[in-house]
């Protein structure tokens, strides 16, 4: 059977991510493009270009798996597992993901990403993690920084 051509989409985004090709991650989005997901909301298509260029350039022993993958005209879905090294803390991370999207003229129009972010947190900072990861306090903490550390990535540029 032929893949949807949105399907493709989907495996070009993600084959990008593997390969640390963030430029064909980036030209998989549509102009008015939004991504979302438990640290970075509500990002625009520039914002959201940009953070896959961050996350690639500083994630030097990321590694990425994915699968699952469905498409239609209008929606698609794929379930990814990324592995890294979070910098900030030193601590190994392996993050399971859930992404939906929303597709206009053959590219990715809305994306956004859910995983479990108390489990995310425990792995990721440890004791505070266990401690504070399941409160929106540090959720919103964890939220600004990655915003922040974002904008400083996007003013560089």
């Amino acid at each position: 059977m032929e893949k949807h051509p949105n399907q493709v989409l989907i495996e070009t985004f993600y084959t990008s991510f593997q390969n640390k090709d963030y430029q064909g991650m980036q030209a998989c989005y549509a102009d008015e493009a939004t991504f979302s997901d438990e640290a970075f909301r509500n990002l625009n298509a520039a914002q959201a270009r940009a953070m896959w260029e961050m996350l690639i350039r500083n994630g030097k022993d990321l590694e990425l798996e994915f699968r699952d993958i469905t498409a239609n005209d209008t929606h698609g879905s794929a379930y990814w597992e990324a592995r890294y090294t979070l910098s900030l803390t030193g601590r190994k991370v392996l993050n399971k993901i859930k992404a939906s999207f929303e597709f206009e003229g053959g590219k990715i129009k809305k994306h956004v990403d859910r995983f479990n972010f108390y489990s995310w947190a425990r792995q990721a900072f440890g004791l505070t993690g266990v401690l504070l990861g399941w409160t929106s306090f540090f959720k919103n903490k964890v939220s600004t920084t990655a915003m922040g550390n974002l904008a400083k990535f996007m003013q560089k540029g």
